[in-house]
């Protein structure tokens, strides 16, 4: 075999390459220039959006975008589509070609086949990396006016908050994520009703009480767009409508409690520090 004609494996993997980059939340005023230069420079883009008009956005700026989407279907696990999503990608990585996969706003964030499909290359010895963008959780600090110093944040996917036994500290804020899926133990469903919302008010009624304010939120993807921002009690969340995009907050219920012992630990050891000073 000519091996000058025919390119070895080792040279395959030399050239083939993978990043994943996110769009931002909001078409165009989000994507960053490196994120903008590795979508133009690849050799093919897989594009892991659920907006049309967002992917031929994206097709004006590369002529090779090809689409995550079809991959998911109703009642089909979300895991055997994010498997077969990774072997698209690592499929043409593997071809030796520089691959870039878009996704929207940060490419790490509630996103398992951006993470997988760069530790699989990684292991096969491809360079693989991710570059960062604006994701849901910042959007959501600047349309509510939080700031996650204040009182601090903890954020749960509503589903794990209903398996597992979580702790929640209600001095400080609550995001739950992909409420409009909670509950669903199958994966493979767009959305669950409204007793499956009634379970997770159940859950979280053991440390707020049912009038307590709460907001679903909504970043918007289109610059026509608004946020979504509806505050209601949140014993009225069965009843609400509720998508797969869609998070809820709750703020503090209660105010956070000093810990006199570690103050006056501190304290202490501030005077000390203070004797020990020229």
């Amino acid at each position: 075999m000519n091996s000058m004609s025919e390119p070895t494996m080792d040279a395959t993997r030399s050239t083939g390459s993978l990043v994943c980059v996110g769009l931002g939340m909001t078409l165009g005023s989000h994507l960053g220039p490196l994120a903008r230069s590795h979508i133009e420079q690849s050799d093919v883009v897989f594009a892991g959006l659920s907006d049309g008009i967002v992917e031929l956005w994206l097709h004006k700026m590369h002529a090779d975008v090809r689409s995550l989407q079809p991959y998911y279907h109703e009642g089909k696990s979300r895991m055997q589509t994010y498997r077969q999503m990774v072997d698209a990608i690592l499929a043409e990585v593997r071809a030796g070609k520089k691959v870039c996969g878009v996704f929207y706003g940060h490419p790490g964030v509630f996103a398992w086949a951006p993470h997988k499909s760069i530790e699989v290359a990684r292991s096969e010895g491809y360079p693989a990396h991710m570059e960062p963008g604006i994701s849901a959780e910042d959007c959501l600090y600047a349309d509510l006016g939080i700031d996650p110093g204040t009182y601090g944040c903890q954020h749960y996917e509503a589903s794990q908050l209903l398996f597992y036994q979580r702790r929640i500290d209600p001095t400080a804020y609550l995001v739950l994520w992909q409420v409009g899926l909670v509950g669903d133990q199958s994966l493979a469903r767009f959305s669950t009703g409204s007793a499956y919302k009634q379970v997770l008010v159940d859950v979280l009624a053991r440390d707020y009480p049912l009038e307590h304010e709460i907001t679903l939120y909504r970043a918007p993807t289109l610059p026509i767009q608004h946020a979504r921002i509806e505050r209601l009690p949140l014993g009225s969340l069965p009843q609400a409508e509720v998508g797969m995009a869609d998070t809820m907050v709750l703020p503090p219920v209660h105010p956070m409690q000093v810990d006199h012992e570690i103050r006056a630990r501190l304290s202490a050891l501030d005077r000390a520090t203070a004797g020990q000073e020229p």
